[in-house]
């Protein structure tokens, strides 16, 4: 006997079978709370109270008895699991940046909206296994129970997209953030996580996978989280491309802004780097952007943002800002502005 005949919750569904109700929304509408500053993000591994909560459509309230989990498109076996079938699958541990790109209104707003946390869950490539998806699948689809308007424009439920090559990058459905049950405005009980992707990825209050060929037809995938495309010059070229792999970034913890520290001693600038696929140059700049030198910089760790450090004897008093520019291991570097990763700036005072 199978696993999936052992449980009736997974067995493959009637397309044409009853929707679930509607969950309650509490709240409901856009909701949102940013409890760090930059400088504030002094340890490694950020507490649950402290992880930016973004929510676009409200908070729906989901028992694990209710919980259902959709997986159909182009899939041979089109299935249903339940919560106790999702912790049946081996339990994965990943520690990743989690950043929210920041305002879909505003994209070229550098939010820096960013923590550092470790989630537990299953793979969800071993969760697609059981309805065995067709070869011509080149997208996964992920629905969330939330539900409502955005900006005035109505949305059954918030739908996301992205690569099915992007599994074997420790994509997890998970139940577990800091080794606690997820709080219900972090996707309780279950949530997609897509380590290397903006947070707006990774759909909270998972309800439904389809698999697909094509980009999934909502506002979140048309109207919002798209940037244009530019050339080797930086200019537009009139195309469009996804919201999905986070950009090299960086922010400077220690000195805070507004510091003021001694002419002749050495100053530690430390902080953080991130991007899809890490980070291997870290440039401080001491004087606005005039001159850059390599900082020191961690080795990656997994999916884990990089510590850097870099020693400055200031020797003159006055105003000073400090930078930090990150480039990743897959290309890219900080921009200087109007990008969502734009250089971070700390003005400080040398006295």
């Amino acid at each position: 006997m199978s696993a999936t005949d052992k449980n009736p919750a997974s067995r493959p569904h009637d397309d044409t079978s009853e929707a679930p109700a509607a969950a309650v929304l509490d709240p409901a509408g856009f909701f949102r709370r940013i409890p760090l500053l930059p400088h504030q993000l002094a340890s490694r591994r950020t507490a649950t109270s402290d992880v930016i909560v973004l929510c676009h459509l409200g908070v729906p309230r989901i028992t694990t008895d209710a919980w259902r989990l959709t997986i159909d498109g182009l899939v041979e076996r089109p299935t249903i699991i339940d919560y106790g079938r999702l912790l049946s699958f081996p339990k994965v541990f990943v520690e990743t940046v989690h950043q929210c790109a920041g305002s879909p209104l505003q994209p070229e707003v550098a939010a820096r909206r960013i923590s550092n946390v470790v989630w537990t869950g299953a793979r969800l490539a071993d969760v697609l296994a059981l309805a065995q998806p067709q070869s011509a699948a080149r997208l996964v689809w992920g629905y969330g129970a939330d539900y409502g308007a955005f900006d005035n424009v109505p949305c059954d439920t918030y739908l996301k997209d992205f690569p099915l090559s992007r599994l074997n990058e420790d994509v997890l459905i998970a139940y577990e953030l800091n080794g606690a049950d997820l709080p219900p405005e972090h996707g309780y009980p279950a949530r997609l996580v897509i380590p290397g992707f903006y947070g707006t990825n990774s759909v909270k209050w998972l309800t439904r996978l389809t698999l697909a060929t094509e980009r999934a037809d909502s506002p979140f995938t048309t109207r919002w989280y798209n940037d244009p495309e530019l050339d080797e010059t930086g200019r537009p070229t009139g195309a469009r491309r996804p919201v999905w792999s986070i950009a090299p970034e960086s922010v400077i913890v220690s000195p805070a802004p507004d510091a003021q520290v001694t002419a002749g001693t050495i100053c530690a600038v430390t902080g953080w780097a991130w991007a899809d696929g890490g980070v291997d140059r870290l440039d401080i700049s001491c004087d606005a952007g005039v001159r850059w030198h390599a900082a020191t910089l961690e080795k990656p760790t997994g999916r884990a943002w990089q510590g850097f450090r870099y020693d400055w004897t200031p020797t003159a008093a006055g105003p000073v800002t400090l930078m930090a520019r990150a480039h990743g291991r897959r290309g890219g570097v900080q921009p200087q502005n109007s990008r969502r990763n734009a250089i971070h700036c700390v003005p400080i005072t040398v006295v």
